[in-house]
């Protein structure tokens, strides 16, 4: 039987991604809340009373011998609160472009691996009578779709603090594994892959069309997923560069509302109007830098939820990918947003996604040793330009301690040759655009920042929107 504590295939890849790189693989996201601060003693005992809801944030990595498996997690004996739940403050004026430099340089920090992958600063003080908690978690333990319904384990959907769904019980960690069990575990694992094959082989001869109508189905989606990838690389662009450890943090403020109305006008989807912002954006960035776009289409990597809504609320990775694309040579709106929606449609119609998920599956059943060289040869691949996630989040207020969160920024992290990363999240009725970028491939990622805000003005215009929705004040202040 499988050790449901070892990490799948596609977490150990965001392991691999890290090695010999200064890629960090880390989701995160920026949180500003009303009010006074809780002190650091009172987030702490928080976090704590709601621990046991999120056990993985009490356990490490061990790592089988001489790689002959995938790591698994254990409890870590020496896990300490105050190491992971960090406090600080904003040099004066204490401004959001202070927070968001602060922001830059906790994301240029890999996450220790000897501990639990998680971090959490409190900042206590901003202007406006407000503070903020920047958190950190590592790819393999959480991916964006499962880590909104993760966040919820901390905040109440009311002022007053709701209790835990049961009282937590006093945590003992268990014993570490030791090097012989480890190792004797993962060899064991391997020599039961044959009986899982077997299986699967008697399901073949007991239903054989349908069998063979979900593998040629998977064998299709595969090829739909895999070969625009190796038949037509990605562009060369100056987002595809050698990126280093340092980070740089923005981004931008829109209303939902105005995205649903021109997604209405136009037609399409929502993504599809978040895609055709990002593509206009970056296009007239181009341009405005010296760089020529006539023809140019970059390639997205946009990650799919494949997680079932039972396994909502679950830690690890269930997220396929699909390669969409942004035609930032178009300068017409309407035009760009009309190429895009109907890219997106026929790569729907594709099953590029479950092409993916597929890729994923197989992945479980490679040898270490060779899933670790996958990943690097992945890193280096021009496959796609940038990362675009779009994650829905709740539409209603939360709140932390009684205090209510007003703004909420998502982070993706940044891979070998990919100095630009874009994450959306939706949050009661505001869409919050983080952009990650590398410290000195982009300096002027402020200047990319503006450009959206430009881009959703002229697909409000072309969308027929005289009279745009309320939308909050600008906060796109330089990240330098």
């Amino acid at each position: 039987m499988a050790n449901p504590d070892r990490l799948t295939a596609l977490d150990t890849a965001f392991l691999h991604l890290e090695d010999d790189s200064t890629a960090h693989m880390h989701v995160a996201s920026v949180m500003v809340f009303e009010g006074i601060a809780p002190t650091p003693e009172e987030l702490v005992e928080h976090v704590l009373s709601r621990l046991h809801l999120v056990p993985r944030y009490r356990q490490r990595l061990a790592d089988v011998p001489f790689g002959q498996g995938r790591p698994v997690w254990t409890d870590d004996p020496h896990f300490n609160p105050y190491y992971h739940i960090r406090h600080t403050a904003l040099p004066q004026p204490e401004d959001e472009a202070a927070l968001k430099r602060l922001a830059g340089r906790l994301f240029s920090q890999r996450l220790d691996r000897s501990k639990p992958l998680w971090e959490i600063w409190l900042v206590d003080r901003m202007a406006g009578g407000r503070f903020a908690l920047i958190a950190k978690t590592h790819h393999a333990l959480v991916d964006g779709i499962s880590g909104v319904d993760i966040t919820t384990v901390l905040f109440d959907t009311s002022p007053e603090p709701m209790p835990a769904s049961r009282p937590p019980e006093a945590w003992t960690a268990r014993p570490l594994p030791g090097q012989a069990k480890l190792l004797g575990e993962a060899l064991l694992e391997r020599s039961t892959v044959p009986g899982e094959m077997g299986r699967g082989a008697r399901a073949l001869l007991r239903r054989p069309r349908r069998a063979l109508g979900r593998v040629r189905e998977g064998l299709t989606s595969l090829g739909a997923t895999t070969l625009p990838g190796i038949g037509s690389p990605a562009p060369h662009t100056p987002f595809n560069v050698e990126i280093g450890p340092h980070r740089r943090y923005t981004w931008v403020d829109a209303e939902l509302s105005e995205f649903k109305a021109i997604k209405d006008a136009l037609g399409g989807t929502l993504n599809d109007v978040v895609l055709a912002t990002v593509s206009l954006a970056l296009g007239r960035h181009l341009r405005a830098m010296g760089h020529d776009t006539e023809g140019l289409v970059m390639r997205a990597m946009v990650p799919v939820s494949v997680r079932a809504d039972a396994e909502r609320g679950a830690l690890g990775n269930r997220v396929a990918a699909i390669w969409a694309p942004l035609p930032v040579g178009v300068e017409d709106p309407k035009e760009s947003f009309d190429q895009i929606r109907l890219a997106m449609e026929d790569l729907k119609r594709s099953g590029q996604a479950v092409g993916a998920q597929m890729i994923t599956n197989l992945a479980g059943f490679a040898p270490p040793t060779i899933l670790s060289q996958a990943a690097r040869l992945q890193a280096r691949q021009r496959f796609f330009n940038l990362v675009v996630t779009n994650v829905p989040g709740p539409q209603f207020p939360l709140y932390l301690l009684g205090h209510k969160l007003q703004s909420l920024y998502p982070v993706v992290p940044l891979a070998r040759r990919q100095a630009l990363g874009i994450a959306v999240m939706s949050y009661n009725g505001k869409l919050g655009f983080g952009l990650l970028a590398d410290y000195d491939a982009i300096p002027e990622l402020d200047l990319i920042a503006r450009e959206m805000e430009q881009a959703v003005v002229l697909l409000a215009r072309a969308a027929g929107i005289r009279k745009r929705p309320a939308r909050a004040r600008s906060r796109t202040a330089a990240s330098t």
